[in-house]
């Protein structure tokens, strides 16, 4: 049952990623779609943690939906591409901000 729930979640935040990531990452400047997402899942996740969701909840909205919606790959692939200096800043940004973005979503939960 668990790994059903896992499924669905990512079958709901896996096209989201897709949508909202082509939609603001454009070639050659920063991939901004890639931040959102991160970020949003981030946030999301932190407040999914902050409710103390029942294993089945967590499995569909946190490690389904939130592993779905979010993702490491492209931001791997996106701050290579980057080159050394724009890589780096954006990656530190990024997980700054995704780290900021979890902690804020706990607290207005909690």
């Amino acid at each position: 049952m668990t790994a059903l729930l896992v499924a669905l979640g990512a079958a709901l935040g896996a096209p989201l990623r897709f949508l909202v990531a082509s939609t603001y990452d454009r070639p050659g400047g920063l991939p901004v779609g890639t931040m959102v997402v991160n970020v949003l899942g981030s946030g999301l996740l932190g407040a999914f943690s902050a409710m103390a969701l029942s294993g089945h909840a967590m499995a569909l909205l946190g490690t389904g939906f939130c592993g779905g919606f979010t993702t490491y790959s492209a931001f791997a692939v996106q701050t290579h591409g980057l080159g050394p200096r724009r890589g780096t800043a954006y990656a530190v940004v990024t997980i700054a901000v995704s780290l900021a973005a979890c902690a804020l979503g706990f607290w207005v939960v909690a």
